[in-house]
């Protein structure tokens, strides 16, 4: 198995990212990338750390504490991007800044009490079903406007965004298509919700169709570290 360059590889994704901000007219430095970093050792977060990395995402959050504790050392903004229940809501509004999944106001409820009061806001992005899977997580489209709503009025957390994961498909029209819809469901919201301006969407096979569509946050793993090891 070959060695991974965490850092040739953080190189050639933020190129990506740059000629995409260009090629689809995109201010630069307008989408920030997340280096998803789950299932990946604290040695390869140090080696992206090093590389000028400071946001870094994880699915679990047992791992995710473990890792934000063992790296506390760095400047590391965490982001949790996977599904979160109800009894795992106090660790993660204590060791992470931002959670991208929120599908239901008893967790962003939660994790706005948990919140140690030394900590600015915890910054919380509502996790779209924007293909309509019934294998995925988020909440359907017409759901948005009213947990926006409940969630905004919660102490703790900040409001900032929406998040999805479509099906997948390798033509980039077709990738377009939920990234669009998302885009335009986040602009229907910011005239009553205007600290929403995140659109965190996008991961290594198709981030250029997202920042087409306005992506502010792309959620890269196995460009930057590799594919999962097998189980």
């Amino acid at each position: 198995m070959d060695e991974i360059d965490v850092a040739d590889n953080l190189s050639t994704v933020r190129r990506r990212i740059i000629d995409a901000e260009q090629c689809f007219g995109r201010t630069k430095g307008s989408v920030n990338l997340l280096a998803v970093s789950k299932t990946k050792p604290e040695a390869m977060i140090r080696e992206a750390y090093a590389a000028g990395q400071r946001a870094f995402g994880e699915n679990y959050v047992q791992e995710g504490v473990e890792k934000a504790i063992a790296l506390s050392d760095l400047d590391i903004d965490w982001h949790f991007i996977g599904p979160l229940q109800s009894n795992k809501t106090r660790v993660v509004a204590e060791h992470f800044a931002w959670v991208h999944s929120i599908d239901r106001e008893k967790i962003a409820r939660r994790l706005g009490e948990q919140r140690p009061g030394h900590l600015p806001d915890l910054n919380v992005c509502l996790q779209v079903n924007i293909s309509g899977e019934a294998s995925k997580s988020g909440i359907h489209t017409d759901e948005v406007p009213a947990l926006a709503r409940a969630i905004a009025a919660l102490p703790g957390i900040r409001l900032r965004g929406l998040m999805a994961i479509p099906a997948p498909t390798k033509d980039p029209a077709a990738q377009r298509l939920p990234f669009a819809a998302l885009r335009a469901l986040l602009s229907e919201l910011q005239s009553e919700h205007p600290s929403m301006d995140t659109l965190s969407m996008g991961m290594s096979g198709d981030l250029e169709a997202a920042i087409a569509e306005g992506a502010t946050i792309v959620r890269i793993g196995t460009d930057i570290f590799g594919a999962r090891a097998p189980a």
